[in-house]
């Protein structure tokens, strides 16, 4: 291979990245990830043994594991419980990667160190500290593994392995002797986290059918769903009887001791999960259930089957400190958290990295990834993932920590009830909303614990009007660890957060982006379609730029450009077409799907025409089940299920970035200048003043914050009554709108906070001919906004976002 690479390159005088020419031995590594690395599925496209399910179609490095001196690695496909191409790996301290000839492939996600027997059990391998392998077989334990627990009555000899389809297995570790004991004991499905603690094996599911298993052979407790929050299920069993503990959807199961089990039977047990409200946290103290809230990062992990949620942990990273991954945003975690000291649980950063697994190796973080798949992906031809190496500081690097969630959503309640508790430490400006129905003015007391030691105390008495809605912005000065909210009287009510965070430092990270073309720049700018290949394992690279006319390349893992003999243009111009799945108008962005018809923001008029090769990619999915979405130079992140009434901002660029793809981990961009130097993110071709922008996903925080500009209504002909279209508001920092008429007017701002319904959040008297500016808040925030005239009129309602 690399013979056949020099001659093509000598051949077509394409020049080796200045990296790769010193370091001729030493792996690229950009971003913290090495591309060398990637984990492929050998049989994309064939199915599993199952009928109807796909093996390749997706890869997930399900866990990763130090031992035996090396770094231990499963990779899944989707719906494969009798085995699949799928590996397992090792990665030496000179990150060689080998595959090993036990593996059987699977969907495989689970990882325990029995102390005992001194092995490590990942997926369904058993390695001793020699790194001897044995494997169970599909044939005798069939399922898609997701957890390894151990053993109620004799843990020395024998675990528990539960399987994603359900059932729950025991196996002697010794001996490998199977014994299935339950085929599908808890209601709910994709099956995820188990855990044995306080002589209790607690079990998670995320999910729920879209029809419910009522054929379910032995269901031991529970069954269908009473309500629209009966989703998925945690419950647990004492080796006699099942309960269900919570009706919701759950996911890791762990506690102190992490992947090594319980340290003894006092030692706390903790859950996290989700419902429409927020991220759960479910902890066993003493023999004694407790919950608790904290705010989403992104919708992307919603959904009622679960499958947009694999896997997200709470794993300890070194040093005794433990991370908490969930909903997008990664969280110091205390390994003191318990019932009695709660304090120290504080967000780090949101990402945009789908991560099933990370651990501490070797004096570095490492995350796992479920990244390129080809599920409703035409444009990739190839599934891939790959891990990210860094150090646990570097995390506070990537997204900000804006989120939301909420303790009670249109749920009823009564006088003098008081909700679960709800994080707020360590987040930046906090608004809560609050709203009811009971049609008279209500009072909600808001009570902290400063200390996290239960010590409750009264912050504020917030009087909501008989109109049903008011809101309160915490000072700065306000510090405490948890808060909870009192109902004053019966009635259903809505208490619901919105932080926004820091971050987006862009003036010291903008260097890494220096060979992206700005939006303004007049200069030559090589522009193509981008696509992981499914013939091989490189990157397609279409340049539309070329003097010459289309210029087709591929890109090798060490990032050499060639082209081949074989020339695949009309294949990637066909599948990565480019087309605009945006309206433009005078005033705004204008996006439509199922979940509605929604206005965005503008940042430069550059963005009103395509570029000389096309309109830029604005859909593209980058991590796997979620998209990215690049609409006038601004990415947002959009969930596949809800689409883009619960989308984000991320960043906004003004870049010409034509298009974007992931590919051996690595964020690639097209769109760059035609001077542009290698630099350790700009790759190419100096002989032919080609090239591509390599990085990691979370890189894109570092371009900066989300900004931009534009309205609902432009010089627009409004009719009395008839709310406008609505406008993204979250994720925005600064920000004011500016109301004018060509009639006296009443303009009403209404807010959507929890995508449950509008509320009105003022009034604003706009006379005839004059523009009155106000301005919101510092720290106001909700999800979408939108406006209301009380006249027929010529109107404009612009919003600034700085």
């Amino acid at each position: 291979m690399r013979i056949k690479f020099i001659l093509c390159a000598l051949f077509f005088g394409v020049a080796w990245p200045v990296a790769a020419q010193k370091n001729m031995d030493k792996p690229l590594q950009i971003s913290g990830v090495y591309p060398h690395l990637a984990a492929f599925n050998e049989g994309d496209g064939i199915p599993c043994p199952r009928p109807g399910t796909g093996n390749g179609g997706e890869i997930g490095i399900g866990a990763v594991v130090p031992w035996a001196g090396k770094l231990w690695m499963i990779t899944y496909s989707p719906h494969c419980p009798e085995g699949s191409s799928d590996k397992l790996y090792t990665i030496d301290e000179n990150l060689r990667m080998e595959i090993r000839p036990e593996s059987v492939g699977g969907t495989p996600a689970n990882r325990m160190i029995h102390r005992e027997s001194n092995q490590l059990l990942i997926g369904p391998y058993l390695v001793d500290a020699s790194g001897k392998v044995r494997t169970i077989p599909p044939s005798r334990m069939p399922g898609r593994l997701t957890a390894t627990a151990r053993h109620l009555k004799d843990p020395a000899n024998w675990v528990y392995y539960y399987d994603m389809e359900g059932a729950l297995y025991e196996a002697n570790v010794h001996s490998l002797a199977v014994n299935k004991l339950f085929t599908y004991p808890i209601p709910g499905w994709h099956g995820k986290g188990g855990y044995t603690a306080q002589g209790q094996l607690v079990l998670a599911n995320n999910g729920e059918r879209s029809k419910w298993n009522a054929n379910a052979p032995d269901l031991q407790v529970g069954g269908p769903p009473k309500n629209a929050d009966e989703k998925g299920v945690l419950a647990s069993w004492d080796g006699k009887n099942w309960k269900i503990i919570e009706r919701r959807q759950f996911t890791d199961v762990t506690g102190p001791g992490g992947i090594y089990g319980s340290p003894n039977d006092k030692s706390p047990l903790w859950s996290i999960g989700w419902d429409k409200r927020s991220v759960l946290l479910k902890l066993l103290d003493d023999g004694q259930w407790y919950m608790f809230r904290l705010p989403k990062a992104t919708h992307t992990y919603d959904g009622s089957t679960g499958v947009y949620t694999e896997w997200p942990r709470i794993r300890e990273i070194g040093n005794g400190k433990m991370l908490l991954d969930m909903h997008g945003m990664f969280y110091d975690f205390p390994k003191t958290f318990s019932a009695r000291n709660t304090a120290g649980l504080a967000p780090i950063a949101s990402h945009l990295r789908y991560v099933p697994d990370f651990c501490y190796w070797n004096g570095q973080l490492v995350i796992a990834t479920d990244e390129t798949s080809l599920l409703q992906n035409p444009m990739a031809g190839r599934s891939q993932s790959n891990l990210w190496f860094g150090k646990p500081e570097e995390l506070k690097n990537w997204g900000a920590t804006s989120s939301w969630g909420g303790v009670w959503i249109n749920d009823d309640v009564k006088a003098g009830a008081v909700s679960e508790p709800f994080l707020i430490n360590g987040f930046g400006q906090k608004i809560v909303h609050l709203s009811h129905n009971t049609g008279k003015a209500a009072t909600f007391t808001l009570e902290i614990s400063q200390k996290g030691t239960n010590d409750w105390q009264p912050y504020q008495t917030v009087t909501v009007p008989a109109s049903g809605y008011a809101y309160h912005i915490f000072p700065a000065t306000v510090s405490a660890n948890w808060i909870r909210v009192k109902s004053g009287q019966d009635g259903k009510a809505t208490i619901f957060f919105h932080f926004q965070g820091t971050g987006h430092s862009a003036q010291t990270a903008r260097s890494q982006f220096r060979a992206l073309a700005d939006i303004d720049d007049k200069s030559p700018v090589t522009a193509g379609l981008i696509r992981p290949a499914g013939h091989n394992k490189n990157l397609q690279f279409l340049d539309l730029s070329a003097s010459s006319g289309p210029t087709y390349y591929e890109v090798d893992e060490k990032l050499g450009f060639a082209r081949p003999a074989e020339n695949r243009e009309k294949e990637v111009a066909e599948l990565c077409a480019l087309k605009k799945e945006f309206e433009l108008d005078a005033a705004s962005v204008i996006v439509k799907d199922k979940s509605g018809t929604f206005r965005l923001p503008k940042t430069s008029a550059r963005y009103d025409q395509p570029f000389a090769a096309g309109w830029p990619r604005d859909r593209r999915e980058l991590e796997s089940e979620r998209y990215m979405f690049n609409a006038h130079g601004t990415f947002y992140e959009v969930p596949r299920e809800a689409g883009f009434s619960s989308m984000r901002p991320v960043t906004t660029h003004k870049k010409q970035i034509q298009d974007f793809c992931t590919w051996r981990g690595l964020l690639v961009l097209s769109g760059t200048g035609k001077t542009a130097k290698t630099d350790g993110h700009f790759f190419g071709s100096n002989a032919d003043k080609t090239g591509l922008w390599f990085g990691a996903i979370d890189d894109l925080w570092q371009l900066g914050k989300p900004v931009g500009e534009g309205g609902v209504w432009k010089n627009s002909n409004v009719k009395a009554g008839e709310p406008s279209l609505p406008y993204l508001m979250t994720g925005y920092d600064k920000k004011k709108v500016t109301l004018q008429s060509d009639k006296d007017a009443e303009f009403t701002l209404e807010v959507d906070f929890d995508h449950n319904g509008w509320h009105a959040y003022q009034t604003i008297n706009v006379p005839a001919g004059k523009a009155v500016v106000h301005e919101f808040p510092a720290g106001f925030n909700a999800h979408w906004v939108r406006v209301t005239s009380n006249q027929d009129s010529k109107a404009t309602a612009w919003f600034t976002y700085q």
